[in-house]
């Protein structure tokens, strides 16, 4: 057997040792050390990354589900926070749930990756932040740091004594890291979420652009009406170090 086959074949092992059998000649003791240490290391960083997702599972339940993942998904890249990644993309496009997974599984898988991508993105150089007084005079652009999120479920509530058992009305996040590199989070309203979605797609937008952007959307409103409320909410996210002042090169940002 030459080379390439045998490592295939150890790979096929560790993967699934029920239905694939180990290379001749290897102690199965030796291959049990390996079995263990690969898929408890994969375990691990699922855990990490997914503590709450994990804590709604019973021991052997939660085990079957990242083995499921560990046979069938081809993982490109053996760090942390890829796996994390490619557990969510898992779930999202190739996992058949059951009658064990909670119904907003997929909504808090994504809303823990999200809170793990923030706290761990990396930014080529630091952005400057606007100070409140700054909102109504410059440019503006939603920190890279920051994300607008929408679930039909409240995922930041979600723990062993709360599981829903059906979607409900939407619930939008506001979700950042801080100048202390904390993820927080705040709810917003559909109204808050719309502001933001728009700022992320006109970045460098002046407020006074931004509130004309809306009015069409909200003829319920007047525009001084929507200029102070506007001005209220973005006074408040810069008190909070969600927006920053806009730069040219930030726009190719991954």
């Amino acid at each position: 057997m030459q080379f390439q086959q045998i490592q295939q074949a150890f790979i096929a092992h560790i993967k699934d040792p029920e239905h694939q059998s180990a290379p001749v000649g290897i102690e199965d003791r030796r291959m049990a050390i390996y079995r263990e240490l690969v898929f408890n290391n994969v375990e691990g960083f699922i855990a990490s990354a997914f503590p709450v997702l994990k804590s709604l599972y019973k021991d052997a339940d939660w085990q079957a589900l990242v083995r499921q993942f560990f046979i069938q998904y081809q993982c490109s890249s053996p760090y942390f926070l890829h796996i994390a990644e490619h557990f969510l993309h898992y779930l999202q496009q190739d996992y058949v749930a059951t009658v064990q997974d909670p119904a907003f599984m997929l909504e808090l898988a994504h809303y823990e990756w999200a809170e793990l991508y923030l706290a761990t993105k990396q930014l080529p150089k630091p952005e400057t932040l606007l100070t409140p007084e700054q909102v109504t005079l410059v440019p503006l652009y939603l920190s890279s740091l920051a994300m607008v999120l929408a679930y039909p479920y409240a995922v930041h509530q979600i723990c062993a004594d709360y599981q829903p058992d059906a979607a409900g009305e939407i619930q939008y996040y506001l979700l950042y890291r801080n100048a202390a590199d904390d993820v927080k989070f705040v709810l917003i309203n559909q109204l808050t979420a719309a502001l933001l979605q728009t700022l992320q797609q006109s970045a460098g937008s002046t407020l006074a652009t931004l509130v004309q952007q809306l009015l069409p959307l909200l003829p319920q409103l007047s525009a001084q009406q929507l200029m102070q409320g506007a001005t209220a909410l973005l006074q408040d996210f810069a008190a909070k170090g969600v927006l920053v002042s806009f730069q040219a090169e930030q726009n190719s940002l991954p």
